[in-house]
């Protein structure tokens, strides 16, 4: 039997929120803590992307976007909340939030 996986597949919003994420972080903490933060988010949005679709329901179903027609999931890492939905082909990541941010700027 063949192995299906569904790609994770970044939004334009999600880059541009990982993008802000990371230049706060280089200006907090440095660039080597922002290449960390960056390749565990990297991390843990693979984890996804496993065959058969094992993984790809892992996250909680995230209750800030429970108003929107499609049902979305998220995973925390570090002060990260990363919050993706899972498509017919591909898993889309569409935020990436610091939770240390006012919470009503997530939406």
């Amino acid at each position: 039997m063949d192995e299906v996986t569904k790609p994770v597949v970044w939004t334009s919003r999600a880059t541009k929120d990982l993008e802000k994420t990371a230049q706060s972080y280089i200006d907090f903490y440095g660039k080597e803590k922002a290449l960390q933060l960056l390749t565990e988010i990297r991390k843990s949005t693979e984890i996804l992307e496993k065959p058969n679709g094992k993984f790809s329901k892992i996250g909680a179903i995230d209750e800030s976007f429970a108003h929107l027609k499609r049902k979305y999931r998220k995973l925390i890492s570090h002060n990260c909340k990363i919050t993706y939905r899972i498509g017919e082909q591909y898993i889309y990541i569409i935020r990436v939030f610091d939770t240390r941010q006012n919470p009503t700027k997530n939406k």
